[in-house]
């Protein structure tokens, strides 16, 4: 289906969400019609942040927002859906545009397989209606069921569009950029030389998968890498978990921004706890990049000064290679809790791979490398 003939379909309202490569004919299409017009278009920090947003433009003009996502988001949205939206509680009326990533019988990463297999099945006991568009769903299709659903919708219920692989399509050729010169990829290189052989926890998406490829092109073998595939978000709880039980290893997490900002209590958390031995890089190309481009609001905000409110002890931002080389010795001689942001530029290689270990063998592979150094 053409992406004018799907938006057309839900005439004047509010979208807000979470880029996913599943919908970036959505998402582009949002950026260069609406832009970031905060009347008409928001992009979230995560999924139950969207569930709010979209709540108030309800409260405020009767109408049915959009809220798109990727299914992996849907455990950050039962929540505000349960406990807000649900017609037992406010009774507020969303319309989810959610992309079928790990979709049954369709090839994807593992992270995937398990919330493809269950998307259908959690909408359907949160009392949410599914229609899938696929490619061959028509407009027609989608009009007829828009009407069947109107009157659910009117009574303060929710529904969802579930969009499969080429559900979607967009002529238009979107460009994302941003003004920093150095790559993510010359930026991680740098990083790892100064890691050693101390254990790295990296986020999800094209970070990790930098980091994989430069280790082989090192020939350095990867267990001293715990690749967080999935849980975006996550990575750096799971350094400081790993930090906090192992205070006598230095440990970095290699974070992004987008990722750092979907979950930024963990920030609030680590500084809370001040583990000397933690080293917290963020990645910040102040975009979505593994899911298309879309900007992230880390281009609009103090990361160093939010780590040092949180109660890290020091912070730091860079964009060059000399000033990251230079920030990263400091930080390693600190002993003490760090906070690292590495501005990059927008882009990765045309060439760029993808782990060829399962997320089991990495994680079997990093925990006997730490077992056997005690």
């Amino acid at each position: 289906m053409r992406i004018e003939e799907f938006v057309s379909i839900f005439g004047d309202t509010f979208f807000t969400g979470v880029p996913d490569s599943q919908l970036k004919a959505l998402c582009d299409y949002l950026m260069d019609t609406v832009g970031l017009d905060p009347k008409r278009h928001v992009i979230a920090a995560n999924e139950g942040n969207c569930a709010a947003l979209a709540a108030g433009y309800h409260l405020a003009t009767g109408r049915t927002p959009v809220v798109y996502m990727q299914n992996s988001g849907q455990g950050n949205v039962v929540n505000p859906i349960a406990s807000l939206l649900s017609d037992r509680v406010y009774g507020i009326p969303v319309l989810f545009v959610v992309g079928w990533r790990g979709q049954p019988g369709v090839h994807d990463e593992p992270q995937h397989v398990h919330q493809g297999a269950v998307t259908l099945r959690l909408f359907e006991d949160l009392d949410i209606p599914t229609f899938v568009i696929d490619a061959d769903t028509t407009a027609d299709a989608l009009r007829r069921q828009m009407d069947d659903w109107a009157g659910w919708l009117a009574g303060g219920h929710q529904a969802a569009l579930i969009v499969g692989k080429g559900g979607l399509q967009y002529s238009g050729k979107t460009v994302y950029r941003n003004d920093f010169q150095m790559t993510r990829e010359q930026a991680i290189e740098h990083i790892i030389a100064a890691t050693g052989s101390d254990p790295v926890i990296s986020t999800t998406g094209k970070a990790s998968r930098e980091l994989f490829e430069l280790r082989e092109r090192h020939r350095q073998g990867h267990r001293w890498d715990f690749l967080t595939v999935g849980s975006m978000g996550h990575s750096s709880s799971i350094a400081l978990g790993m930090a906090l039980q192992k205070p006598a290893q230095r440990v970095w997490c290699l974070d992004g921004d987008g990722a750092a900002l979907m979950h930024m209590g963990a920030m609030a958390v680590i500084g809370a706890y001040k583990p000397s031995n933690l080293i917290h890089v963020v990645l910040n190309n102040q975009a979505h990049e593994t899911v298309g481009g879309m900007p992230t609001v880390a281009g609009k905000i103090d990361l160093p000064g939010i780590a040092r409110a949180c109660g890290y002890p020091w912070a730091a931002s860079v964009d060059a290679p000399d000033a990251l080389e230079r920030a990263l010795e400091e930080a390693k001689g600190r002993g003490e809790l760090c906070l690292l942001e590495v501005k990059c530029a927008l882009g990765a290689r045309a060439d760029l791979g993808r782990p060829t270990t399962s997320p089991q063998e990495n994680k079997r592979g990093f925990m006997a490398c730490f077992a056997a150094a005690e």
